[in-house]
């Protein structure tokens, strides 16, 4: 009995370390490191959007052909009349920096995200959401019917939907979200906006600080476009870093514009 017992066994080692090089190689394997993906050679660069020279990479929407000018490496928006020019492409999750400055006391203009980049019949400016251009004075040449100064907050970088475009200030002032902190700078002078979008929330930093937002946007995908409203006002160094898409549906997105 021993014998035929041990026989047994002998003739069984074979199997046994066959199902043991199995059972090693099917552990290796689950407990194997996964390939390293492929890094990716697609690295966002900010783009320049105004390069000093002309007007490349945009269109005239229902402006004249000299309200926007290149001079002295910026360009310039007489302010007449009232419209806007859009970018020739659409964007949807960016971060926008955009320099400007008002030459008259009072001066209004505005750049625009997700805009549809055209303007209905009837209206002077387009469906977007506005990010608020005002020169300080402004308050003061419209006052109230008290003639007390207007809202403070119409100077301070406000963000709203314009034209029919929807969403929630964060910082409410009705139905625009209005600045925490009081940050443009007068005639003249120099400001910094850097404009954070990403599905459908807009964040504004002015003059190195963050202070406005809002969100839910019924848009999330379209044209940028400069306003011209009134009077003179100077923009450089407009750049742009478009980051990944998120889930922005065809309703969320402005219909393209054929050229």
């Amino acid at each position: 009995m021993r014998m035929t017992s041990r026989i047994d066994v002998l003739g069984m080692i074979p199997w046994m370390l066959a199902a043991l090089l199995v059972s090693l190689a099917f552990e290796s394997e689950l407990g194997a490191e996964p390939p390293a993906a492929e890094a990716s050679t697609e690295v966002s660069q900010w783009v320049d959007l105004f390069n000093g020279r002309d007007l490349s990479g945009w269109a005239n929407v229902n402006t004249e052909p000299d309200t926007w000018s290149v001079k002295d490496g910026l360009l310039v928006c007489s302010g007449k009349p009232i419209g806007v020019m859009r970018s020739e492409k659409q964007y949807e999750n960016f971060i926008l920096h955009i320099e400007w400055r008002h030459m008259k006391a009072g001066g209004n203009s505005g750049v625009f995200a997700w805009s549809e980049g055209f303007v209905p019949e009837g209206s002077r400016l387009p469906k977007g959401m506005e990010v608020q251009m005002l020169e300080l004075d402004w308050v003061n040449q419209h006052p109230l019917k008290n003639g007390e100064p207007n809202h403070i907050g119409y100077i301070s970088g406000e963000l709203f939907g314009a034209g029919g475009l929807t969403a929630t200030p964060d910082n409410p002032r009705g139905r625009r979200s209005m600045s925490v902190e009081l940050r443009c700078k007068g005639v003249g002078q120099w400001n910094v906006y850097d404009v954070v979008c990403v599905d459908g929330t807009v964040k504004l930093a002015i003059n190195g600080k963050f202070v406005n937002s809002i969100r839910d946007s019924s848009v999330r995908k379209g044209y940028l476009c400069l306003e011209s409203e009134g009077s003179e006002i100077h923009f450089r160094n407009i750049r742009i870093l478009e980051l990944p898409p998120g889930i922005t549906t065809p309703e969320q997105t402005a219909k393209v514009i054929e050229e």
